[in-house]
């Protein structure tokens, strides 16, 4: 049979171990068991009692005390019972490992670490502060302390922290595995308790609330609180329990805390108005109640929170799958580990030239619409203009006119018109190298297995960018040499034919007479732009092979043949340096496989408990 403490022990230890990790709050993207795990949340006015409360529940004077606002941090305080004669301590998450005895430096500890975060205004944070207390004097419980709930502002406060504060509590209160303990004075009206207000509008059922009334030895003489307590007043599902919390004189006095129980106990066994609810009175009557409570909470609601941790744990191994194991340590594991996170890249590289991913397109763009409109736009109708003619004919007859034909002035402006090429010829060269680079650049980026190590990443990415670079200067030259290749051989066939269609159309071949004529000039221009105009459509066929001969192919055939030979070369020191991995991804994987130890730790304690039911 499962008893009690191993029950709430249970969930104390899970709720501890994800406070360690910090899986306790709402910021991590994997559900939070802490979350799923109940736990009581204290709450009431500034001045209310809480502080005493607590205080009674663990036995201990540990809490910072002073007027106004004193908890300006949630404080949560986890009780875990130990064995009869182990001397008490506390613990901090702040201070890991660090035990403290010494329970007025917990006080002070509590006090420094909030001002570390609020400095010592009276400003408040959301940033809890957590604290275990091991002791055989206490039930195991876990509560937190949140700052009280007040109407107005003080000096040195800002005018929201009225708000501010409730809706922290909010933040608290309103979830469904709350158990909230709802403090009030008992020389207060009930009707305007803060803490009965905000719990009734979270948990209008009262299910989740339990009741505390403070101060009950503070009323004035001749009132009591039966009509709280006994439920007449305002009724809760869980009854209502009273407390009588030390006096100031007692707390300057430094009263045991074991004596003040003596004195509570007392108060209530010879009270003539409570003596007959005094064994449902009192903090230790208290912390046993909602100790029981959790008991019943934990049992219920123990198939949901299996469910909540197996759920978790195939979260977590997929996130521990997709993040990769880690690397082992042998080099030649290491070079393989590197060879293949290198196959993957490239698959992807070539996936995105051969269409099984976007990209690749790009570079059909250049040829089929970039390189064409280029060449259209080459600004030969300036260069072959009646002027130029007259003038490059001129000087390249020199002294003596040309019999015939001016064949120097035909070579020189073909030269001439011919060197326009080579600029859309570069510049095919260079939108292929960029479109390349950037699919690089973005095959790195999807190439999952890569992500781990951002070192080799850039190791392949600046071989990757050498190749490419190499790829580049091989097809300028080969382009160029494309270019230059119909200059240096015209074809001769085109010339021959033009005193052919001359003399079929009627027209003769210019007579000496008529060689320095504007017609002679303009047939000229229009036989060169025809010859030009097949010349450019051989090139505009031409240098696209080229550009993808020299660079697209030998991408996709020997990117990183370079650099796995010098991997090949690489000792083992080095090889490890190209597998460093991301500090954030590293930290990501320890992280997850620590929670996941915790989440399979906790689902085998949940299964024994379950199992002993």
């Amino acid at each position: 049979m499962a008893t009690m403490e191993s029950l709430i022990g249970l969930v104390n230890r899970i709720q501890r171990a994800c406070t360690v990790l910090g899986d306790y709050g709402g910021d991590s993207a994997l559900p939070t068991l802490w979350e799923a795990l109940p736990s009581v949340v204290v709450v009431g006015g500034q001045s209310s009692g809480k502080s005493s409360v607590l205080e009674s529940i663990v036995g201990r004077d540990f809490l910072p005390r002073g007027s106004g606002i004193v908890t300006r941090r949630p404080l949560v305080l986890q009780l875990q019972k130990t064995e009869q004669g182990l001397q008490e301590y506390a613990e901090f998450l702040h201070m890991p490992k660090k035990r403290v005895t010494d329970f007025s430096m917990v006080r002070k500890e509590i006090q420094d670490e909030t001002d570390r975060v609020t400095g010592k205004s009276k400003q408040i944070s959301p940033v809890p502060i957590h604290l275990s207390i091991f002791s055989p004097n206490v039930v195991n419980l876990t509560l937190i302390d949140l700052p009280g709930l007040t109407k107005v502002a003080i000096e040195g406060q800002p005018e929201s922290i009225v708000q501010d504060i409730e809706n922290m509590v909010r933040s608290y209160v309103e979830k469904p595995n709350c158990i909230i303990l709802a403090i009030t004075p008992a020389n207060q009206d009930i009707a305007t308790s803060d803490a009965i207000k905000i719990a009734r509008e979270v948990d209008p059922t009262g299910e989740r609330t339990f009741g505390v009334l403070t101060k009950l030895d503070l009323m004035d003489k001749g009132t009591n609180a039966l009509e709280v307590l006994e439920g007449r007043s305002y009724q809760l599902q869980h009854p209502w329990v009273g407390i009588v919390n030390r006096s100031q004189a007692d707390i300057n006095k430094n009263v045991d805390m074991i004596a003040a129980r003596q004195r509570e106990r007392e108060f209530f066994a010879t009270s003539p108005d409570y003596g007959h609810l005094s064994s449902k009175m009192g903090s230790e009557y208290l912390a046993k109640l909602l100790s029981k409570h959790l008991e019943s909470v934990i049992k219920a609601r123990i198939p949901g929170i299996a469910s909540l941790i197996n759920r978790s744990i195939d979260e977590l191994e997929a996130e521990l799958d997709h993040l990769g194991r880690p690397v082992a340590i042998d080099a030649g594991a290491q070079l393989y580990t590197i060879l293949e996170l290198c196959r993957a890249f490239d698959q992807i590289f070539k996936e995105h030239l051969d269409g099984g991913r976007p990209g690749g397109d790009r570079i059909y763009g250049v040829f089929d619409y970039q390189l064409p409109a280029a060449l259209k736009k080459l600004p030969l109708d300036r260069y072959l203009s009646l002027q130029n003619i007259r003038k490059v004919i001129s000087e390249a007859d020199g002294y003596q006119p040309h019999l015939i034909a001016p064949e120097q002035g035909y070579r020189r402006l073909i030269d001439g018109a011919l060197n326009y090429f080579r600029g859309p010829a570069d510049a095919s060269v260079d939108a292929v190298h960029f479109i390349l680079k950037e699919l690089v650049r973005r095959s790195i980026a999807e190439t999952q297995e890569l992500k781990r190590f951002p070192t080799l990443q850039a190791e392949i990415a600046a071989a990757a960018s050498e190749a490419l670079e190499r790829f580049r200067e091989d097809s300028k030259k080969t382009t160029i040499r494309l270019v230059e290749m119909e200059s240096s051989y015209l074809t001769v066939d085109f010339f021959r034919r033009l005193p052919q269609e001359a003399e079929k159309g009627g027209n003769p071949v210019a007579s000496s007479a008529d060689r320095y004529t504007e017609g002679h000039f303009r047939r000229i221009g229009s036989n060169i732009f025809s010859y030009i105009g097949m010349v450019s459509e051989t090139l505009k066929n031409s240098i696209p092979k080229a550009v993808a001969h020299c660079q697209v192919r030998e991408a996709k055939r020997s990117l990183l043949d370079h650099f796995y030979i010098q991997v090949g070369k690489k000792e083992a020191k080095q090889l490890a340096e190209l597998l460093d991995e991301d500090p954030a991804l590293m930290n990501r994987r320890q992280q997850c496989a620590k929670r996941l130890e915790l989440y399979k730790s906790a689902r085998d304690e949940i299964d024994l408990v379950s199992r002993s039911r």
